[in-house]
């Protein structure tokens, strides 16, 4: 059997500020009405012998992750949570454990969650031709094409055709870092380079014997953490006690330059790993002056541009190869061959303890979604939506008070000892230190204004008693 493995641990940095770590790039529709998660796993759905895909993801977006495949009708053969990343060489380790423990000759199609490919016809046809040499013992990586010299990618030079595959599967002569330019202008222009895709194809097996040779450490750490595996709802969760001792590498420094078995197939079906706004700019659809507007864009003279509107209206004048992306608390204004130094603001950011490289405006949780509308000294108000039949922690705050008025819907709140029902208008007020939770028994989303009043006003704020999402040992900071 053939397990999608989708890569779903990265936190977009390079994308802020649409992207944050709480909800990263991976899961955003950046590209078409579809997220670019939802958009890799509907691209491996018609592949032949493709069981349901194996999602690895961070513990914090795991709600998040669940709710978009059940968006699109797709179920995971099991969505395991990573306490924390260790790359992608003990991710692919614990989902090779995954799916030899069903299949002992299973194959990995592993695939980061976050990348474009256009003709996915053609990436599909790769896939297939690439099945045997994979079932025989080949790790094989997916060498993309180049169309231009890219200082952003690593390469890999392809060696001599693996004979029983005729032109399809190369070896791998070496692995290059990413280059300056005139050295990547002479890889292009030579024909004998590939871009490293990070998409790889291989026998789960093979991969762990392979790892094993190279790096029995992270071997050993990924067995136990897998053994240790606790489920927990509809996801597998990794003992972080454990996990947090794997050595950190990736899938090409742990294994593919090393191993013996690298194989290398060339893809060119249009893709692009959106590493930065200025992939956005190639990917979309590009008016007669080069430009890429999403939402409310009016310009006058902007030629070469990427202008994201998320909220407002937004206008430019005069503007010549720049990036503009707007959210509801942050601008971003870039020149396009800068974008890159997007990282450096974010780690200001990080560094003034700031909220935005974390999250949006608006936050969502398994029972709904809150956004801030105000907030001053010792007060914020915030905007809440429980979808129907949800429920949030029975909690407590140390520090603060709130109001609660119910804008539509119907509300069951439990305060202290008392619970009760609360329909439009109505209203309640939790005193600090009150045990207190609220649920949504309606066919309808439930809509309420929030106002918080106190010291401190943190999200940190919240003692949980009881939580039908497994959420009580959860931790949200800014890092």
């Amino acid at each position: 059997m053939l397990f999608p493995v989708i890569l779903s641990g990265g936190s977009g940095t390079r994308l802020w500020p649409l992207s944050r770590k709480l909800y990263p790039k991976q899961l955003l529709p950046l590209v078409n009405d579809r997220t670019m998660l939802q958009n890799t796993v509907g691209r491996v759905a018609d592949l032949d012998r493709a069981g349901s895909p194996l999602i690895i993801c961070n513990e914090t977006h795991r709600f998040l992750v669940a709710e978009q495949l059940r968006n699109i009708g797709t179920s995971a053969d099991s969505i395991i949570l990573e306490p924390m990343g260790r790359n992608t060489a003990p991710a692919v380790a614990i989902a090779a454990l995954r799916a030899v423990e069903q299949d002992p000759e299973a194959l990995l199609l592993v695939l980061p969650a976050d990348h474009v490919i256009a003709d996915e016809a053609v990436f599909r046809a790769t896939v297939e031709k690439g099945l045997p040499a994979a079932g025989r013992g080949k790790l094989i990586t997916f060498g993309i094409v180049p169309h231009k010299a890219e200082t952003g990618y690593g390469y890999i030079k392809k060696g001599a055709p693996l004979t029983a595959e005729g032109e399809t599967v190369f070896s791998v002569d070496e692995f290059r870092e990413k280059p300056d330019q005139a050295t990547a202008e002479g890889y292009v222009a030579s024909g004998e380079y590939l871009w490293n895709s990070g998409m790889f194809l291989m026998r789960a097996a093979t991969y762990l014997e392979e790892l094993g040779k190279f790096q029995p450490e992270m071997l050993d750490v990924c067995r136990k953490a897998y053994a240790g595996a606790a489920a927990d709802l509809d996801f597998l969760r990794l003992p972080a006690d454990i996990f947090t001792s794997c050595p950190e590498d990736s899938i090409d420094y742990a294994v593919m330059e090393k191993t013996a078995a690298a194989a290398v197939i060339p893809l060119d079906a249009g893709w692009n790993d959106v590493g930065s706004w200025s992939s956005l700019l190639e990917v979309g659809k590009q008016d007669e002056n080069g430009n890429v507007f999403i939402g409310d864009v009016l310009t006058e003279d902007v030629t070469g541009s990427y202008i994201h509107a998320g909220s407002r209206l937004v206008t430019a004048i005069g503007l010549h190869d720049h990036v503009v992306v707007e959210t509801k608390d942050a601008v971003l204004v870039a020149a396009k061959d800068r974008v890159q130094d997007v990282k450096k603001l974010v780690n200001k950011l990080k560094d003034a303890k700031r909220e935005e490289p974390l999250l949006h405006s608006k936050v969502y949780r398994p029972w709904g979604a809150y956004e801030g509308t105000d907030h001053g000294t010792r007060f914020q108000v915030k905007r809440i939506t429980v979808k129907p039949g949800e429920v949030l922690s029975l909690q407590m705050h140390h520090h603060r008070a709130e109001h609660w008025i119910v804008v539509s819907g119907t509300a069951k709140i439990t305060r202290g000892e008392e619970t009760f029902i609360l329909t439009e208008d109505q209203s309640t007020y939790i005193p600090l230190g009150t045990t207190h939770r609220m649920e949504n028994p309606g066919k309808i989303p439930l809509e309420l204004i929030e106002v918080q009043t106190g010291s401190y006003l943190g999200e940190d704020d919240i003692v949980r008693f009881e939580d039908v999402y497994g959420r009580e040992g959860d931790k949200v900071k800014v890092e």
